[in-house]
């Protein structure tokens, strides 16, 4: 019976060794020698288990997970876990995006080991980000620059030549047709020859100026 133990609990490589360290430790009892055997080996291959696999994540390994999460699941889970103002506010300016253009696609952008990603909602090319910070929900129009903004909703990153930025505070309310114009136009401006569904007004060139209307000869 003390063999058979012996057999199934002392790996191959440790058997030669087993008199050797029975005798120096002056045990008269071979199974508890056996089992000291093993419990030792055991922890050992647990130690080294822990050392290979630490509890500091990989760099890289944030990326992976974030890239079996889709676009739309990691914005419901965002919204989730804010769990205050900011997440209320970037759902329904969600909202009124899809709104806009029911043809928007949600993507996840910018991930890093360190950084989750950033919502973007994109139509022939990117049309808006929507971040959040401690005390704001910024919407950053890729082209903003080159948009019309009759309404004055951009309100930061006004020195850029690319950007504009609608900075949205706690308490604050949002014009939705404005912003649903500018969604409009921002579409339209991916798509300078394409009419976007519910923009009234001329297609936008790559510089914000109206696309001229051809004229027409005159007849001699």
């Amino acid at each position: 019976m003390k063999k058979l133990l012996l057999d199934e609990c002392i790996p191959r490589k440790f058997k030669s060794h087993l008199p050797r360290m029975i005798a120096s430790l002056r045990l008269q009892d071979t199974l508890s020698a056996a089992k000291l055997v093993c419990e030792s080996w055991s922890w050992n291959m647990k130690k080294r288990v822990a050392i290979s696999h630490p509890t500091k994540p990989t760099p890289g390994a944030l990326v992976e997970s974030a890239s079996t999460l889709s676009a739309s699941a990691f914005i419901d889970e965002k919204i989730k876990e804010l769990g205050d103002w900011r997440g209320k506010m970037l759902a329904k300016v969600r909202g009124i995006i899809h709104a806009a253009d029911p043809e928007i696609i949600e993507e996840r952008k910018w991930v890093t080991p360190t950084k989750p990603g950033t919502p973007v909602f994109s139509h022939g090319g990117i049309v808006c980000t929507g971040e959040t910070y401690k005390n704001v929900v910024k919407i950053t129009f890729a082209k903003g620059a080159a948009l019309k903004d009759p309404c004055g909703l951009f309100n930061s990153s006004l020195d850029g030549n690319v950007r504009r930025a609608i900075d949205i505070h706690e308490g604050e309310k949002v014009d939705e047709a404005a912003l649903k114009d500018l969604i409009r136009a921002a579409v339209a401006l991916n798509h300078p020859t394409k009419p976007t569904r519910g923009f009234v007004g001329a297609p936008v060139n790559l510089k914000g100026k109206s696309t001229p209307k051809a004229r027409r000869k005159s007849p001699r």
